[in-house]
């Protein structure tokens, strides 16, 4: 069972990322740092002739990183009540991705992914972020990914995240559900 975590935040250390390793702690896992990589936005070309092309980017990293991994998190704070914009960028490109004749088996695997959302806003997250879970669960349903469960945290400064004590307890549910999912995965390969 390999796991990876996509960090959508622009900020180091931010309340989401904290609330991500708090999630993922003692569990073997790839972290990626959107904000590290050069990810072009996508220019549709889907009615074109000739189609999409070859972009010059990081993005074939996103690509592997889903045909490597059974259970990616996309964490992300809630910027103007939606994901970043670095995620949302990552995402956007799943239309591409998804034609890329390089990598033909990209859709299918994508349907054998779990997935996992954790969100961390300010401004009444529990509801104000309820669309941006919609929307996850949106792209989920129609890459056919399996969306098992979120976090909505609520933070404002840096550090507040700590003082949430249903996002931490809910982030503590999540790790000990993972740890569990990977040591089962263990014993079969063994």
């Amino acid at each position: 069972m390999k796991i990876a975590t996509l960090i959508g935040s622009t900020r180091t250390n931010g309340n989401t990322e904290l609330l991500t390793d708090i999630a993922m702690e003692g569990i073997k896992h790839q972290k990626i740092y959107l904000k590290e990589l050069s990810i072009r936005p996508i220019e549709d070309l889907r009615h074109s002739e000739g189609g999409f092309q070859i972009v010059e980017d990081d993005y074939d990293q996103i690509i592997k990183i889903f045909l490597e991994n059974d259970i990616i998190v996309f964490a992300t704070p809630i910027y103007w009540y939606s994901m970043s914009g670095i995620m949302k960028n990552m995402v956007d490109r799943f239309s591409h991705a998804i034609r890329d004749e390089r990598y033909p088996q990209f859709k299918e695997r994508l349907k054998t992914i779990e997935t996992i959302v954790i969100a961390v806003g300010g401004d009444k997250p529990r509801i104000k972020g309820m669309p941006l879970i919609q929307q996850f669960q949106y792209t989920f349903d129609f890459l056919n990914m399996h969306f098992s469960s979120f976090i909505i945290g609520e933070a404002g400064r840096p550090g507040d995240i700590l003082k949430d004590e249903q996002a931490l307890s809910q982030a503590n549910i999540l790790n000990n559900k993972l740890k569990l999912l990977q040591n089962s995965g263990k014993s079969k390969q063994e």
